[in-house]
């Protein structure tokens, strides 16, 4: 048996969080293992074009907080790239700092909605307009201070969620957040790091107004959403064994390995001590024969972005995978479960689309041309897939892939090499 020892970027959406918040920090950040991705850089500008200086070196991310209220108004339309979270984390940080400015994205960003972060900040008094298909561009006016809310979410959405609490750090009073479905916690994490505690009860988040944020010394863990494809990938090529290093296991995240070990996997957690902000592991995966199931849909949430990669799995499982309560995928970077419908078919796999799912009957990969469709998680779990497929798989636009993890391929190459020879 083949072993391959990978190490995956930093976690993306925590390095964005990073940025945003040791922005309004008093003092200068350290952050190591950062994600170094083109979506993370949009964040990285975002802060630059508001008056924040930083610094990169080899071994870590340096930024100079300028606190709560020294963010300066751009001169320019701040640049989101393709980066959803950037755009939707800073709706919420300029209205809660009062900067007026306006947010511009690339044209697969353009269409994404952002009418789900305007509202709950038009509750708190901040005055936003959209373009008339209630997408970018964002315009951010000027506002008479932010007021404290209670607000329930009508979606399962950690961007919405965290552009209410940045907002909130600057609000009248104590905002409180209830979610109907459990999503990512690493805003909330966060804020301790930063010296200002963010409380959760069950499914409801009390943010109180802020005085000030401390400086952090922080190691981001390994993006568990990047692990993803390694982890399917252990899972679905015969006689190799991969063990992913220092991976975030935070559990609003993992609900990928709850779907697999439903499939049948078998897949080894090794904890790691550390700050006990975010937990982090090694995650050891082989081979392993998968049944088709039922994705239970309180799961959905809590694997959000994997899903492209699970419809893989599926497709080399046995039996017949149906999945439901995906209607946030026709809302991401592309619509995923069309263009994963698309991709699968491509190769030889049943596939029936629904409104917000699939049905996916398990087979043999066949060799065929496939489409990223702009979108950096379908084109990495195409490739995945094309590890399994008895013919070559050809991506289109595979390149989008350096928006999160730019050396994917490389570790994807050392894989390949080995199944050849």
């Amino acid at each position: 048996m083949d072993k391959f020892i990978i190490n995956v970027p930093g976690d993306k959406s925590i390095t964005h969080r990073c940025i945003l918040l040791s922005a309004i920090a008093e003092g200068i950040s350290i952050i190591k293992h950062y994600s170094a991705g083109l979506d993370c850089q949009s964040s990285l500008n975002a802060i630059k074009q508001l008056g924040v200086s930083y610094q990169i070196y080899a071994t870590h991310l340096e930024i100079d907080g300028v606190g709560l209220d020294g963010l300066s108004l751009p001169e320019t339309a701040i640049d989101c790239g393709n980066s959803g979270t950037t755009m939707r984390l800073l709706m919420g940080l300029l209205n809660g700092a009062d900067i007026p400015a306006t947010l511009v994205g690339d044209n697969y960003l353009t269409k994404r909605p952002m009418q789900r972060v305007k509202d709950p900040l038009t509750l708190m008094g901040s005055d936003i307009i959209l373009s008339e298909n209630n997408t970018a561009p964002v315009i951010v006016k000027s506002n008479q201070g932010l007021h404290a809310i209670d607000y329930t979410m009508p979606i399962a959405s950690a961007q919405v969620k965290s552009a209410i609490i940045l907002a909130a750090i600057y609000a009248d009073g104590v905002t409180s957040i209830t979610e109907t479905a459990i999503t990512r916690d690493h805003t909330e994490h966060l804020l301790k790091l930063y010296g200002h505690v963010c409380e959760r009860k069950n499914n409801q988040i009390t943010v109180q107004p802020a005085a000030k944020l401390n400086p952090i010394n922080y190691t981001v863990p390994g993006d568990f959403s990047a692990a993803a494809f390694w982890i399917v990938a252990g899972l679905i090529v015969p006689d190799i064994q991969i063990e992913i290093k220092t991976v975030g296991i935070n559990p609003t995240r993992t609900g990928l390995l709850e779907i697999l070990a439903l499939m049948g996997a078998k897949i080894d957690i090794i904890p790691i001590d550390n700050d006990g902000i975010e937990p982090v592991g090694d995650v050891v995966v082989s081979h392993c024969g998968l049944k088709g199931i039922k994705v239970p849909e309180h799961l959905v949430s809590l694997a959000i972005d994997e899903f492209p990669i699970i419809f893989v799995a599926a497709a080399c499982a046995e039996g017949v995978t149906e999945i439901r309560g995906l209607a946030e995928l026709r809302f991401k970077e592309t619509d995923r479960i069309s263009a994963m419908t698309d991709n699968l078919r491509s190769l030889g796999i049943l596939v029936e689309e629904l409104p917000d799912g699939v049905i996916i009957t398990g087979g043999e990969l066949q060799g065929g041309e496939v489409d990223s469709f702009g979108d950096h998680r379908i084109a990495m779990a195409m490739a995945i897939a094309s590890l399994a497929a008895v013919g070559k798989v050809n991506i289109f636009n595979r390149d989008v892939v350096d928006v999160s993890y730019p050396g994917f391929f490389g570790e994807l190459e050392k894989i390949k090499n080995v199944l050849i020879n």
